[in-house]
């Protein structure tokens, strides 16, 4: 079925995801890039840099980004510990001219006390699980005293003890396979595979479908040809995955509503009002374990219940030897399992670095979070925090020739994004009257490297200043230093931009109006296995397989900087408004085809109406642009930069998308079953999926008059 809404089809995870994981774009973008990288000669090797650039560029340096990685990933900090850490990127910061402070909140979070599982086989044997990883003598992170146990951030706490089904990756239309095979799921533990929606809404899922607890488990079916069983020599020693290696993660249900799950819609502050969290989090207990944790609770359904491949669910079936992926139940075997968090509210420290600008009614934002499920996490997500540093000192290079940016500069280290993306969300709901007047768009950068190819997803006003700084970046790759890293992209990676979805600390600026992008580096299919929220995620699997000698860690941060550098220095902002009707067009003909695939009529004329006036209305702001550049206008230059500011704002509801009012922006929004992955004119999308044409008929209204009022902003 040809749908609107893409689902993932790798390893589900939590609010960052690696770089398969960035989120899903429609196919039709990377026909298109390609075809443009054709019938284009290639970037001008090496790059034409401006004397601004060269400075930028330069001040990067591998060693210092090397310092500023070991740094991060030799102490825990997983999100509202580490106080020493978030003011340690403070002082950096300030060392190189960035003024710095701390942005505190006090927050619902939860921590692991204890966890176990016992599998009981009808014949009296058991079998114990051991929920760990295995210490490895190669990586010293591995064995620290205090390294962090396995456990779901915002899991249930309570015990369960009951037949389990198999139930695929949990999404509903697994349950609802299920149902039609006539597989009874109530008051059974549910055993989940990674992949497909985000952890929590596999939780809700079985939560919803009257099951009492859930497993969750990592696949080698995901790493494609490098895997044990294929030849390929396992972490430590080689680079395929430790089998003992455990994917952490948050259950929050990210798609209703990311943040604080006690404060929607306000920030958390000590004295703030507490609401009842139980819409938000489960009521259930899970827990995250190994596939080689997970080989023997599977083989014993081997047998039992419709096989894998009768089940003919997509990424039902995955690869751990000598399982056939049955439902289940067995008769007579049960699982236990207990999981005890400790519920509490603690204060989180998010870093603000600001350079300020000539204009103080325009602002760019740079983001990456710093907290972490373990004592690594050298790729997610503190090689975005060490490429971070190393921008700040790039831009303290520029500060030292009397340069002053046009507009300001604010550096954002964000805490507790792993639970649900709460640092940047109580940041924004806090300081939102000030954004929606003043900000001109959001960079994230999370994972920036677990292996070497680019990835970019953007919201589409970005899209062609963000391509074009790839043309500008040496970008090193397999030995070769002759090449961009728009080439790369264009030929090794997807060459398509991304739709942004969810999963990371963009998503309170998107759904408040303010364009973003997303960018990083990640691994083809036979790159080493990037370990996803593992203790594997480690210093020493960075420098042996991730990035030795940081030459892409250095390559991204640079990306980031010159990008950084044109949004806040040229005359006119370098965003293309009229690419959101491009891109428009194309979700509309993917509407049509979803409306015609469920067999539904509906009447799509004011939702067409308004996109050609938006292209209408967005060629008339280029022609405006053009005459305030060519007269030199600066009053005129000052209006249309607004525009191109603003125009965003209209694409945002007031009341929210149906049943989930934190997510606002009715172009693209995070799918109500993957989490992650986007739907595109979401309130009239899903409504169509979900059957309900009344409301879909509904939302087309309310989504025309959305285009319509961003159009107006763009008028002229």
């Amino acid at each position: 079925m040809k749908s609107i809404l893409i689902l993932l089809a790798a390893i589900g995870a939590q609010a960052c995801q690696p770089k398969d994981l960035r989120d899903i774009s429609l196919r039709r973008h990377k026909r298109e890039f390609k075809r443009e990288f054709e019938r284009e000669e290639k970037a001008p090797f090496p790059p034409d840099w401006d004397e601004a650039e060269q400075i930028l560029l330069n001040s990067f340096d591998n060693t210092t980004i090397d310092q500023w990685a070991y740094y991060y990933t030799h102490g825990a900090h997983l999100a509202g510990t580490n106080k020493t850490m978030a003011q340690w990127t403070a002082d950096r910061w300030a060392e190189f001219g960035w003024t710095s402070r701390l942005d505190e909140y006090y927050i619902y979070l939860n921590y692991p006390v204890s966890h176990s599982m016992q599998l009981s086989y009808s014949n009296g044997s058991t079998f114990t699980p051991s929920l760990e990883e295995a210490v490895l003598i190669e990586d010293e992170t591995s064995s620290y005293p205090n390294r962090i146990p396995t456990f779901n951030g915002y899991s249930a706490s309570g015990n369960a003890s009951a037949e389990y089904v198999y139930i695929g990756r949990g999404q509903q239309v697994d349950f609802n396979r299920l149902k039609t095979l006539g597989i009874e799921t109530e008051g059974k533990i549910g055993i989940a595979k990674y992949g497909g929606p985000f952890r929590g809404l596999k939780v809700k899922n079985a939560q919803e479908h009257g099951m009492i607890g859930v497993v969750i488990f990592s696949d080698p079916s995901d790493d494609g040809n490098v895997t044990e069983a294929k030849g390929v020599a396992t972490y430590p020693n080689g680079p395929a995955r430790n089998p003992t290696s455990v994917q952490r993660g948050s259950v929050q249900f990210l798609s209703i509503y990311p943040g604080d799950p006690t404060t929607p819609g306000y920030a958390s502050k000590v004295d703030s009002p507490r609401s009842d969290k139980s819409e938000n989090v489960p009521k259930i207990p899970s827990i995250p374990i190994s596939w080689l944790d997970a080989q023997p609770i599977l083989q014993s359904l081997n047998g039992h219940g419709p096989a894998g491949k009768e089940v003919n669910r997509t990424g039902w079936v995955g690869a751990i030897p000598g399982v056939t992926y049955n439902t289940g139940p067995v008769p007579g075997a049960t699982l236990s399992m207990s999981n005890i968090m400790e519920d509490k509210y603690n204060w989180i420290w998010n870093t603000i670095g600001i350079i300020n600008g000539t204009n103080n009614d325009e602002v760019v934002i740079v983001g990456n979070h710093r907290d972490a499920w373990i004592v690594g996490g050298a790729a997610d997500p503190n090689s975005g925090s060490a490429v971070m540093v190393e921008m700040a000192k790039a831009f303290g290079k520029l500060l030292e020739t009397g340069w002053k940016p046009t507009r300001t500069i604010i550096l954002c280290s964000w805490d507790a994004e792993e639970y649900g993306t709460v640092g940047s969300t109580e940041w924004v709901e806090e300081y939102v009257p000030w954004l929606a007047g003043a900000a001109v768009s959001y960079l994230n950068v999370d994972v920036a490297v677990s292996g070497p190819i680019p990835d970019m997803s953007a919201s589409p006003e970005l899209h062609s200043i963000g391509t074009s700084i790839m043309k500008k970046i040496i970008y090193p790759y397999r030995g070769s230093t002759n090449q961009t890293m728009y080439d790369i992209w264009s030929t090794e990676g997807s060459g398509e931009i991304g739709v942004l979805g969810s999963g990371s600390d963009y998503t309170a600026f998107i759904h408040r109006g303010i364009g973003s992008l997303d960018i990083g580096a990640g691994g083809g299919k036979e790159d080493p296995v990037y370990h996803y929220h593992s203790n594997y995620d480690s210093y020493h699997w960075m420098t042996k397989f991730g990035d030795p000698g940081f030459v892409t860690h250095k390559s991204i941060g640079q990306y980031l900087t010159l990008l950084t550098y044109h949004l806040a220095n040229d005359a006119s902002l370098p965003l293309e408004p009229a690419n959101f009707a491009t891109e428009m067009k194309a979700y509309l003909e993917e509407l049509e085809d979803t409306i015609s695939t469920a067999n539904a009529t509906l009447n799509l004329g004011d939702l067409t109406e308004a996109i050609d006036a938006f292209e209408k209305y967005s060629s008339q702001f280029n022609s405006l642009r053009e005459e305030a550049l060519s007269t030199n206008d600066a009053d005129l230059l000052k209006v249309v930069n607004h525009k191109a500011r603003d125009f965003q704002r209209g694409f945002t509801s007031q009341g929210g998308l149906p049943g989930r009012e934190f997510y606002r922006h009715i172009v693209f929004a995070p799918g109500l079953d993957t989490g992650y992955a986007p739907v595109t004119f979401p309130g009239v999308t899903e409504a169509v999926m979900e059957g309900n044409l009344t409301l879909a008929q509904e939302w087309l209204g309310k989504t025309a008059k959305g285009i319509s009022v961003a159009a107006n902003i763009l008028k002229t």
